[in-house]
């Protein structure tokens, strides 16, 4: 479960990112977060990541709070969370599987984990044939499936997605989407920041809209309020 309560983030300019924001995401909820450009959506997942403390309020992350959690437990808490970046982050001179074992080494997974993990989450997002493969022999649908298997390959309890589809054209846009929406079905809980208004209304799932660091409407169903833009 994800909960933020009265959160606000001001950064080190006095910009006021995020103005007291309440939101509680249960587990194995697929939720959509939208808002134009500088409303405050990659703050948000920032302050879910951990990368950024907020100015103010509590954030509970799957039992961890950020506000007060050690640095023993830092890892353990990222470990719960798998992150998907619009640019993909593989690292090119490493195989598809190399890529995902490196993540795995990461928070101390055995060879074996590693073995039986890998062939697995390659499988679910359909690249079972593409283990050996360069990124950069990849096209970019491929790779975006590389990045997702690599947030799953730890098996997170909590999938974030931000701009997941922003590279991609809309055909590959909408097979990723399908593909979040089956990981979803298994259980990950999934938060998918995207721009992409056709996608939004498509999927009739929970819509959590932020502008100017508030939450203006939280409903099930399409994109309310103004236009989304990048």
């Amino acid at each position: 479960m994800i909960r933020l309560k009265d959160v606000e983030m001001v950064y080190e300019n006095g910009t006021k990112a995020i103005q007291g924001i309440t939101l509680t995401i249960e587990d194995g909820e697929f939720v959509f977060l939208v808002g134009p450009s500088g409303s405050g959506k990659s703050t948000i997942i920032k302050l879910l990541t951990g990368e950024v403390e907020p100015y103010a309020g509590r954030i509970m992350i799957n039992g961890f709070s950020t506000s007060n959690i050690s640095e023993r437990q830092i890892p353990l808490m990222r470990r719960t969370l798998g992150v998907i970046f619009q640019d993909f982050r593989l690292i090119e001179k490493k195989t598809v599987y190399d890529n995902l074992a490196f993540v795995m080494r990461a928070v101390g997974a055995s060879s074996k984990e590693i073995r039986q993990r890998i062939p697995y989450v390659l499988d679910l997002v359909g690249l079972e044939n593409k283990a050996y493969s360069f990124p950069t022999e990849l096209s970019g649908g491929e790779q975006q499936r590389v990045a997702i298997a690599r947030a799953l390959v730890n098996n997170p309890t909590t999938v974030i997605a931000d701009e997941p589809t922003g590279n991609l054209d809309p055909e590959r846009s909408l097979e990723l989407m399908d593909l979040l929406v089956k990981i979803n079905a298994l259980g990950t809980t999934m938060v998918v920041v995207t721009h992409e208004k056709n996608l939004v209304d498509r999927f009739g799932k929970r819509v959590v809209t932020i502008d100017s660091g508030h939450v203006i409407n939280d409903s099930v169903g399409g994109y309310v309020g103004g236009h989304i833009h990048g």
